[in-house]
């Protein structure tokens, strides 16, 4: 059976990371019915994966539930030692990650090694949180009872995640889910399958065993209704759309499973008059416009106040102008493609519902090349509020301005919107900096910052942008239940 790519487009070190086959049960299974990847940069297949459907993703659903028995039976300091062992193996091949994920997502090399290291963090982290699972003794209402709260694994835990960070949304419930004594059936998206299948490999070479992380791969209706459906599997966590992500959770609640959701977001950008310009406009950039605007975190709507608002706008200009798109293979290349023709469509959609409200592109609007699916980074300026571009997430490189006047006009705008993942607010005002954060519908927020997210902090929204909490101590309790016993001690 096919396990690697012969012939490959993508130059790895290590030939057998692109694997062209599920795994389940520590095996690697094929089958007739074949999705293409392509490589988002020139449309070219780097390879194929099986569809493994509704009967491959039961037979994940049962090795998990039988490798469960004998992994949450090892000692926490044992499963630390595996998933350590999973850290090093994903650092000692950073390089063949970040050029395999170059490859099917398109991000370029310097932003993909940030994300092996990022995606890796998690891994470590929670290797050492796994020996940090504790209970409680609860003072008893009476003199003859003794109360204990223990936590223990949820138990099978199904998981779909997307394609814009292919490692890192995967370790981020993977790791805690083993660390915790939970076993897995990862779902990746069929676009970018390849980064998962490769951490599959290192997982087995670092000792998880068989059953235990299992990578189904295909379309996601029949995948999907299995995870979703089946009683066996205890706990659900899904990364992507609102839309798709409440509708499987409701599936869910047929059998009461655990949910964990990170959704859509719409992240408001404040900048103030007294704000550290050079410092916001750094920020910005950074935040808007790494892996060309599809992330979840990026900022969605930019508001600054009207002071600053023409000088804000033209230094933002500038420095958009100055990125360039490109393969992401190419050193000079600080833009990749956008995933697909419907995000392309969906950029420009945006960008002309905003003219028609009244706004002016400054830079870029167009797409970059006739290769690919490169599109231009773009400011507009005087976005309509009750535009596209600040009402749905755009998850593209358009950086809309929309400017205010005061604290109580940016917090309502800022919070019109059923999305609360992340938010951002540049100010040297510290009074200022306690009343917006507290104000702000948001689960998290950046304070003179535009990058928000790492390992030891929780990650999550509130609203419509999901449920739970990812990374940080916090991120073991989503797949530990609480038991409680109750001991009625006999008098002597």
């Amino acid at each position: 059976m096919l396990t690697s790519a012969s012939n490959s487009p993508v130059p790895l070190d290590r030939a057998d990371l692109l694997t062209e086959a599920a795994y389940v049960d520590g095996s690697w299974i094929g089958g007739n019915d074949r999705i293409t990847v392509f490589n988002p940069a020139n449309g070219r297949s780097i390879g194929t994966i099986p569809d493994i459907g509704a009967q491959g993703a039961e037979t994940a659903v049962s090795a998990a539930e039988r490798a469960i028995h004998g992994w949450r039976a090892f000692d926490a300091a044992t499963r630390s030692a595996v998933l350590g062992r999973w850290y090093e193996a994903v650092m000692a091949h950073e390089g063949d990650l970040a050029t395999l994920m170059v490859a099917e997502q398109g991000k370029p090399m310097a932003e993909a090694i940030g994300e092996i290291r990022y995606a890796a963090a998690y891994i470590r982290w929670f290797a050492e949180e796994a020996r940090r699972v504790y209970g409680d003794l609860i003072p008893g209402p009476s003199a003859s009872k003794r109360l204990a709260m223990m936590r223990q694994p949820v138990g099978v835990v199904s998981a779909i995640t997307p394609w814009n960070f292919p490692l890192a949304m995967i370790t981020r419930k993977a790791a805690p889910a083993l660390a915790a004594g939970c076993t897995m059936v990862l779902k990746p998206s069929e676009l970018t399958p390849f980064s998962a299948l490769a951490l599959a490999r290192l997982a087995d070479e670092a000792g998880v065993p068989p059953g235990v992380f299992n990578v189904v791969t295909g379309r996601p209706e029949e995948i999907g209704r299995i995870l979703t459906d089946d009683p066996r599997v205890r706990k659900f966590s899904f990364t992507g759309s609102t839309a798709v992500g409440t509708m499987l959770a409701a599936r869910c609640m047929a059998t009461a499973k655990r949910v964990s959701l990170e959704l859509g977001g719409n992240a408001p950008f404040i900048v103030f008059e007294d704000a550290d310009i050079e410092a916001a406009m750094k920020g910005l950039v950074a935040s808007k416009f790494r892996n060309s605007g599809q992330t979840c975190v990026c900022a969605n709507r930019i508001y600054v106040q009207r002071g600053i608002y023409a000088d804000f706008a033209e230094r933002l200009a500038e420095r958009v102008s100055r990125l360039k798109p490109g393969d992401g293979m190419i050193e000079t290349s600080d833009q990749g493609p956008l995933i697909d023709d419907r995000a392309i469509a969906k950029v420009e959609r945006h960008i002309a519902d905003a003219v028609s409200h009244g706004a002016s592109i400054i830079v870029g609007g167009i797409k970059a090349a006739s290769e690919g699916h490169f599109f231009q980074p773009t400011v507009l300026i005087d976005v309509s509020p009750a535009s596209l571009l600040c009402r749905e997430e755009t998850f593209g490189p358009v950086a809309g301005l929309v400017p205010f006047d005061g604290e109580a006009d940016v917090i309502a705008l800022a919070n019109d919107s059923p999305a609360g993942l992340a938010a951002y607010v540049y100010t040297r005002d510290h009074d200022r900096v306690w009343r917006i954060t507290e104000a702000l519908e948001y689960g998290m927020v950046g304070v003179n910052t535009g990058l928000i997210s790492t390992e030891v902090a929780p990650f999550g929204g509130i609203k419509q942008s999901g449920l739970g909490r990812e990374g940080s101590r916090y991120g073991m309790d989503e797949y530990l239940e609480m038991k409680l016993v109750c001991h009625d001690i006999a008098p002597r």
